[in-house]
């Protein structure tokens, strides 16, 4: 009796910590989501205030929130591409690892850039300007370097499976009509049914003069009667 209370007292509990275990994990799964959510829109928003600044500021500071968003676009833009790519293709692990080396680099002028807009210092944003320049382009260049390789890389994958696809087509194709080339090759059978002057020996000898002179009717048989004719009068019968 007490090793059967002490497997359901063990039962219970291993259900309880699963429970429990479930429940951190939904919650946990939850809280990612949430945390994505809120970033995807923290993001945008930024964006879309970076955006506003390059067209509403003119001079240095304009320039620096340019800057911003076209580093920001890049390297998004290549991280979707990349990540959405090495689910299908491995080789781009790699490129992956290199785009992550590259993100520090963006993240540090990001953060550098960031803090420039609130500098007062016009003079000094016009000499930094050109190093800020140089380094964005660098970084975007290799970006979009990846980011484009990856999109050839997949395209030309396609290509190929298209243009195999469409060749066993062409071969299925080609023997689902074997048959017409078959019809098309057999030669005609010659004529089996001999002439009826060879087929019936009786009338081989007699030719077209014995049928001329053979009667079209033969006085010797009975004519025919129909009910539709009259009955002949007993005078014209002889009685």
């Amino acid at each position: 009796m007490e090793a059967v209370i002490a497997v359901i007292a063990l039962l219970f509990v291993l259900l309880t910590v699963l429970g429990v275990y479930a429940t951190v994990k939904a919650v946990g799964a939850a809280k990612r989501g949430v945390d994505r959510t809120i970033d995807q829109a923290r993001r945008t928003v930024e964006d879309h205030t970076l955006r506003a600044k390059s067209f509403a500021q003119p001079g240095p500071a304009g320039e620096i929130a340019q800057l911003r968003l076209k580093l920001r676009t890049s390297m998004r833009a290549t991280q979707d591409a990349l990540q959405a790519g090495v689910t299908e293709d491995e080789s781009l692990r790699e490129s992956l690892g290199l785009f992550q080396r590259l993100s520090a680099h963006g993240r540090e002028l990001d953060g550098e850039l960031k803090r420039l807009e609130s500098e007062p210092d016009r003079a000094k944003l016009v000499e930094r300007l050109p190093s800020l320049r140089e380094r964005t382009e660098r970084i975007t260049g290799s970006a979009d370097s990846l980011r484009w390789a990856a999109r050839d890389r997949a395209r030309r994958f396609a290509e190929d499976d298209l243009d195999n696809l469409s060749a066993q087509i062409d071969v299925e194709t080609g023997a689902l009509r074997h048959w017409t080339t078959s019809d098309s090759e057999q030669e005609p059978r010659p004529r089996t049914t001999a002439p009826r002057e060879a087929q019936d020996p009786k009338t081989a000898g007699q030719g077209p003069a014995q049928e001329q002179t053979r009667p079209a009717i033969d006085p010797t048989g009975p004519r025919p009667t129909y009910p539709w004719q009259k009955r002949p009068r007993p005078e014209a019968s002889g009685m």
